[in-house]
């Protein structure tokens, strides 16, 4: 904060319980995280000039409604990388060797459950990832440097950018044969629920599902039974839908469900990484500049066009 208001920059929010976007009417510019920006709330802010979000998803900013009000959107695409990285791996080796269980099994003094206690090993597991984008990369390096072999699946990447892993040909193949499956894909309406019932039970028996993405990519209910039933060896979850679940859950209260709030990124370096670049763009818009890791060029094309037109007109 001590380098924001270096900058100049006077700060308006957060809100309060009441009004959770008070003081937007005066907003030039939005440093937004875990918030919705939709038409209502940008009808409130005229000022408006831009949106930076703190992460890499965009999925709780209209863009269109902010393209239509010539608002820019930027994201955040290497801030949370790093972290949330880490907490993927962390996920899969707390379930696989089921850690929160049996630490309550040793405060309660339950030794026969102790007694009883299995686990698995990671190495010479297959680990396969859905997308392969900046996180999943790093999720990759980690994986091989335990020992697991790693495939990918990613439609939209050439042969050549699948460096370290094997190239899954279908979904449904590396569905089959992977011991863990790691999602890395944005939620957009093409992948809200990809993973339901069908899809769960595509998975090899017995397998594990992690996913830091988006909690929206997963069918809550189909992943309960899926758990539940012993189809899944387990889960870790850092994103569910509805976020945050309600605390009667049965996500929460499964013995091979390990659940976080969404904290993946919430590291002490990550959280400055990530308001330093978003207050960067904003710093840019403001002072006329393309921002680097614009959403929607569509605006950047728009005001260059009028700044044309009003050029000839005044010539």
């Amino acid at each position: 904060m001590d380098e924001v208001r270096r900058a100049g920059i006077r700060v308006l929010g957060p809100g309060n319980i009441a009004d959770p976007y008070h003081g937007i009417e005066e907003a030039a510019a939005i440093v937004a995280g875990v918030r919705h920006y939709g038409r209502e709330v940008m009808d409130r802010a005229p000022k408006l000039q831009v949106i930076a979000r703190t992460g890499i998803g965009v999925d709780s900013v209209d863009v269109t409604a902010a393209t239509q009000r010539g608002i820019r959107v930027c994201n955040n695409p290497d801030g949370p990388t790093i972290p949330t990285a880490e907490h993927a791996i962390a996920l899969m080796l707390a379930v696989a060797k089921r850690l929160p269980v049996i630490a309550v099994h040793l405060r309660r003094g339950d030794r026969a459950s102790i007694e009883a206690h299995t686990a698995v090993e990671l190495h010479g597991k297959l680990l396969g990832l859905v997308g392969f984008g900046r996180i999943a990369r790093r999720v990759a390096a980690t994986a091989a440097a335990l020992g697991m072999r790693v495939t990918a699946y990613d439609p939209f990447l050439a042969d050549h950018q699948f460096v370290g892993v094997s190239r899954s040909a279908g979904l449904e193949e590396m569905l089959a044969q992977a011991d863990v499956i790691s999602l890395h894909v944005p939620l957009t309406e093409r992948s809200r629920g990809m993973f339901d019932s069908r899809t769960l039970g595509s998975m090899k028996k017995g397998a594990i599902l992690i996913n830091t993405a988006r909690g929206g990519l997963v069918n809550t209910d189909a992943l309960v039974e899926a758990a539940t039933t012993g189809h899944l060896r387990a889960a870790g979850l850092d994103v569910t839908d509805p976020e945050p679940l309600p605390t009667d859950h049965p996500l929460l209260h499964l013995d091979n469900v390990l659940v976080t709030p969404h904290a993946a990124s919430w590291t002490q370096e990550a959280k400055r990484r990530m308001l330093l670049t978003a207050v960067d763009e904003i710093r840019l818009v403001l002072t006329g500049h393309r921002p680097t890791n614009l959403v929607n060029p569509k605006v950047q094309g728009r005001f260059h066009r009028e700044a044309s037109r009003s050029i000839d007109q005044s010539t």
